[in-house]
């Protein structure tokens, strides 16, 4: 889950690679490191515990020197603490070669076992210096460092990525994964590594991204891509489709305030181009071949976290719409209870970094049981987009805050459109109806634009009103239990405290006993207008829990009155289907998340022991 950022070229590196790790800290901020060779041919290396800040001061005080070859590091520990001695780069032959690392290498303790034994010795806790000494042996044998790293990468066992460069032959930096990101920037006499595209988007917007065992060797004027045997590899560029400007605050608070305020822009871009005369028109979808949406006899949607809960909402909405069973599954335990999969399964993944390891190790066993695999993903070149059939992407922009928001009702939107394209093709709704739920999703921007605009500070003052609060409860019913699950990871993230999320009707069979005087609970209130609405049975949860003594900050629909006797708080949002009700009833619980861990005083952007792509298992 670490960021990585490598560059060849003039002698800017040192702006390139700390300007990359800025924009990379969402990945990892236990400590930070830069390592440079300078014009005089040596390296020089310095590196931090904390957050970037901390190296950024050091440097102030004590300059290094920039240079034309330099790499960069952000970290998220696995193997050793955050200290100093454990931050990248590693340096391996005598000091002259320096290596960073993103992944996990799982048979570090017998490759460091085996360099002990033969007089290496070790100045930090981590897998990644192992590798750093064994490539460093390996150049001394042969003189070139992309065949040094190569017979390195086949003996590691994990996910990784690796870039390392070496004194002696400045102006070049390799790289290689397995299982874990890495990206090529384009540039005019320089090129780039990158651990994403916002390494390096404020300097080129071309691309190419990386594939499955792959080793890459930059120079100022060239970019070689081979296999891990040394065949070489065709690559495919792309053009970023955002600029530099767009990962960064530009005013705003925090990186979270910022993204919140452009959940109607994620939607409404998600939505663009893919509407024609009211229907949907996903030609995405064309690569699973031309029976596939007709054949699939089941779904099954697999995501971890906040992409698991819009994962939840995809599926009333894709079996209402198509009448195709669908399950959702969390990735991490999905590929381990050996699932029953047939041709006719339709998998669809979802990852917003589109390297969560978890669902990229889930689909490639989907794949290889001969299921179709369609990702829901918002960056451009990633791997689970590579390794999937087909791709929807959400078009939702750089999301940098760790505690995901914007990406989440792009992803509901995505999965939206695909249930709906489900619909039309299968013949299970009618062009009418498709119409009517298109324009319910094209009217979804306002509308979340509308509780941007009136209650915000109103959250805020919630929020303010509520820092000392250790628990609160969440309660939905219907899709409304997918928004109070969100609403609940949400606290744990950002404030720290005790938050979960129940199905309402779960209350009376065990989670009521939690009630006491003062406990705090959020109520996902369905419409009344809907004949078949759950409404009456949340009102009677919501007088089961004020009778106990619990504070009750109801979310609900405009000119809802029969809540408002038994509500402390109410939150109203506009009106809406039973189905689009959930893009408005998060964004008010994104807004308190967010607020109370900012009156705490806590970091909104980088919450604690947490990191933006979790790219390891």
């Amino acid at each position: 889950m670490c960021g990585i950022v490598g560059y060849v070229g003039d002698n800017k590196s040192l702006e390139v690679l700390l300007g990359g790790l800025k924009r990379l800290e969402y990945r990892g901020y236990d400590s930070a490191g830069v390592a440079v060779i300078g014009a005089d041919g040596t390296m020089d290396t310095r590196k931090r515990a904390g957050k970037l800040q901390v190296l950024v001061d050091d440097l102030d005080m004590r300059p290094m020197a920039n240079g034309a070859t330099g790499i960069g590091h952000t970290r998220w520990a696995t193997h050793g603490g955050p200290t100093d001695r454990n931050a990248h780069p590693h340096l391996g032959d005598d000091g002259k070669l320096a290596l960073i690392h993103n992944g996990i290498i799982e048979n570090f303790s017998e490759l460091k076992n085996e360099l002990v034994e033969s007089g290496a010795t070790f100045t930090s806790e981590t897998d990644t210096e192992v590798a750093a000494i064994l490539v460093g042996r390996e150049y001394a044998a042969t003189g070139d460092l992309t065949e040094a790293l190569r017979r390195v990468v086949q003996r590691l066992e994990g996910a990784f990525t690796l870039l390392v460069m070496h004194v002696d032959q400045p102006g070049v930096v390799v790289g290689a994964r397995r299982n874990s990101p890495l990206v090529i920037g384009l540039g005019d006499g320089e090129n780039f590594l990158g651990s994403d595209v916002a390494a390096f988007v404020e300097f080129t917007r071309r691309a190419v991204a990386i594939g499955q065992d792959q080793i890459v060797t930059i120079r100022p004027d060239s970019v070689v891509v081979t296999d891990f045997d040394g065949n070489s590899v065709e690559t495919d560029e792309f053009e970023i489709a955002w600029d530099a400007s767009a990962s960064e605050k530009g005013g705003w608070s925090s990186f979270m305030a910022k993204e919140i305020s452009e959940e109607p822009e994620a939607v409404a871009k998600t939505i663009l181009g893919r509407v024609h005369d009211g229907l949907v028109d996903l030609k995405e979808l064309e690569p699973l071949g031309p029976d596939a949406l007709t054949d699939i006899d089941r779904i099954v949607v697999i995501a971890c976290g906040t992409a698991a809960y819009a994962g939840m909402l995809g599926k009333y909405a894709i079996e209402q719409w198509s009448r195709i069973p669908v399950d959702v599954e969390l990735s991490h335990e999905f590929r381990y209870r050996n699932p029953i999969l047939t041709p006719r399964t339709l998998v669809i993944s979802i990852s917003q970094s589109g390297e969560t390891m978890d669902t990229l190790m889930a689909v490639k066993f989907a794949k290889e049981s001969g299921a179709k695999v369609l990702s829901v993903c918002n960056t451009q070149g990633a791997t689970i987009p590579r390794e999937s059939d087909a791709v929807v992407y959400t078009h939702a922009g750089p999301e940098v805050a760790v505690a995901s928001t914007k990406a989440f009702v792009a992803q509901v939107t995505a999965l939206y459109l695909i249930g709906l394209e489900l619909g039309k093709v299968r013949g299970t709704l009618s062009d009418d109806e498709i119409r009517h739920n298109v324009a319910e999703l094209q009217a979804v921007p306002d509308k979340i634009s509308e509780i941007l605009t009136v209650s915000q500070a109103e959250i805020g003052q919630l929020a303010h009103w509520m820092t000392d609060t250790q628990s609160v409860l969440f309660l939905g019913r219907n899709v409304g239990y997918p928004v109070a699950l969100e609403g609940a990871l949400k606290l744990k993230e950002l404030a720290y405290i005790h938050a979960e999320g129940f199905a309402a009707g779960e209350l009376k069979h065990g989670p009521i006993a939690l009630i006491e005087p003062g406990q705090v609970v959020f109520v996902i209130v369905p419409s009344p207008r809907d004949p078949d609405s759950l409404h009456p049975k949340v009102v009677s949860n919501i007088q089961e829990i004020r009778a106990r003594g619990a504070r009750v900050i109801a979310i609900a629909e405009k000119g809802d009155a029969s809540v408002l006797p038994f509500a402390d708080e109410v939150i109203p949002i506009p009106l809406a289907g039973s189905l689009f009700e959930p893009f408005l009833a998060v964004v008010p619980l994104h807004i308190f998340g967010m607020e109370l861990s900012a009156a705490k005083g806590l970091d909104v952007d980088q919450p604690r022991n947490l990191a933006k792509s979790v790219t390891v298992e």
